[in-house]
């Protein structure tokens, strides 16, 4: 099951200075902390609870319950939450730290994460040689040594020969794709990466390897591969909607066969088909197969004058201003927004994710956008903070430990100045962020963003 690979979540290493340690960034094991007669999201149901309080004690909330009910520990720092709402930590789903991202890239997006109330994240493409590195962050995660987002999965990407990023792992032959499997569990990583460029024989290879070894494989659906037959072979998530709008087109088998250019893409839209794409929707439901759309990376706003560009160091921000400017795809949107919003109703389970690496996805900023195009795309509010918080929780099979507040669980939580199940956006009113033993403050999580901001020059 899906639990054993995660029994310790890591903490992702944040090169900071120790400046970050003034204000209140405490240690909770050192001090009881008690949010006082605060509103709690119910990330489950999507509902709010008035008038509680929570005690954290440790690294755990020790107690839930009515305000008038709980007592309060004598030596404990109070906090006041009244017109204030608590919810659980926020997972960025789908992020870079390794593989085509420089190492570089470390020192000032994991600072922007922990300021943006993003406890955890799941890194999708680590190798063999950086998995070590792993290791020894969940060791520090144990000792309490760091602080930082969990690391929550980290994933041994593997392509088909021509890869789309070069030091790709490549499998050629169906036995070279077993073979892979089995150095990716042996060397411990929690999933393969399925990606663009595999063929068929190498993709329901690896499909059947990986059920024997129990290891998921999560990833891209390679060009080649169909979106329900992915589904069908166990594949656990999906990214970006890959393949997914040809599957929605009656004309899915030319559109496989046909060397893709604009003709096919116009033809992609044009032979949309509703019914069709209800029955593959219906078949990934059935399939629980987890959806991360990335929307941000597809439907976001691209532009150098973006007030978050003071976060990006001086050599992304020269790189990304060379890139051609990128007209918004009205027809992707709107067939995006339609895809999601259909899935949803149906019950496919989803999550969300930046791809964070690429150009123009800030650090934490943007999972808060993420979620606000999940509302554009038909969820409730309730429904699209589920994607952050819950869900993640929920598919690391540690809903027992993580995405709710309740009592027993860790204390990863974010305390916010208005009611997200009203206003999407309100979940970057941030007020302050628990992570796993320590409590920062504003004036602890602005520090974090003043220090980026420094780096970044």
């Amino acid at each position: 099951m899906m639990k054993s690979f995660f029994s310790l979540l890591p903490l992702l290493v944040v090169f900071i200075t120790p400046t970050l340690h003034t204000h209140s960034n405490h240690k909770i094991k050192d001090r009881p902390v008690v949010f006082a007669h605060v509103a709690v999201i119910d990330a489950a149901g999507g509902s709010v609870q008035q008038d509680m309080t929570v005690v954290i004690v440790g690294d755990h909330i020790a107690e839930v319950g009515k305000a008038a009910a709980v007592k309060i520990p004598r030596s404990a720092q109070l906090i006041d939450g009244r017109g204030k709402f608590l919810m659980p930590g926020l997972w960025d789903m789908h992020i870079h730290t390794f593989g085509h991202n420089p190492r570089s890239t470390r020192s000032w997006y994991f600072p922007l994460l922990v300021a943006n109330g993003v406890t955890g994240v799941r890194d999708m493409w680590t190798t063999g040689d950086e998995f070590p590195q792993v290791a020894q962050w969940r060791k520090g995660l144990a000792e309490g040594s760091f602080l930082g987002p969990r690391f929550g999965a980290v994933g041994w990407l593997v392509d088909g020969p021509a890869p789309v990023h070069p030091g790709s792992d490549v499998v050629s032959t169906p036995q070279e794709a077993r073979d892979f499997v089995r150095r990716a569990k042996a060397a411990g990583v929690d999933f393969v990466k399925v990606y663009t460029k595999l063929q068929p024989e190498e993709y329901f290879a690896i499909a059947d390897e990986a059920k024997k070894a129990g290891i998921p494989f999560e990833g891209h659906v390679p060009d080649a591969v169909r979106a329900a037959a992915a589904s069908d072979a166990g594949q656990r998530t999906m990214e970006h909607l890959r393949n997914i709008n040809i599957a929605c087109s009656s004309k899915e088998e030319e559109l496989m066969q046909a060397t893709w250019g604009p003709q096919q893409r116009k033809e992609m839209f044009e032979t949309y088909d509703h019914q069709k794409c209800e029955r593959l929707v219906e078949r990934f439901a059935r399939n629980q197969t987890w959806q991360v759309p990335t929307a941000v990376l597809f439907w976001g706003e691209h532009s150098m004058t973006d007030p978050r560009m003071k976060y990006v160091t001086s050599e992304f921000r020269e790189k990304w201003r060379r890139l051609p400017v990128r007209p918004v795809d009205t027809q992707a949107h709107h067939m995006g927004l339609t895809v999601v919003g259909m899935m949803n109703k149906a019950g496919v389970p989803m999550m969300a994710g930046t791809d964070l690496a690429n150009p123009f996805i800030y650090p934490g900023f943007s999972l808060h956008d993420e979620l606000a195009l999940f509302v554009e795309d038909g969820l409730t509010p309730g429904e699209a903070l589920k994607t952050a918080t819950y869900n993640p929780a929920k598919f690391l099979g540690i809903l027992d430990r993580l995405g709710t507040v309740e009592k027993g669980k860790v204390a990863d939580l974010v305390l916010i100045d208005a009611n997200p199940l009203e206003d999407i956006h309100n979940t970057q009113k941030i007020r302050a962020v628990v992570m796993n033993g320590r409590y920062l403050d504003r004036p602890a999580l602005d520090k974090l963003l003043a220090d980026a901001a420094a780096a970044a020059r």
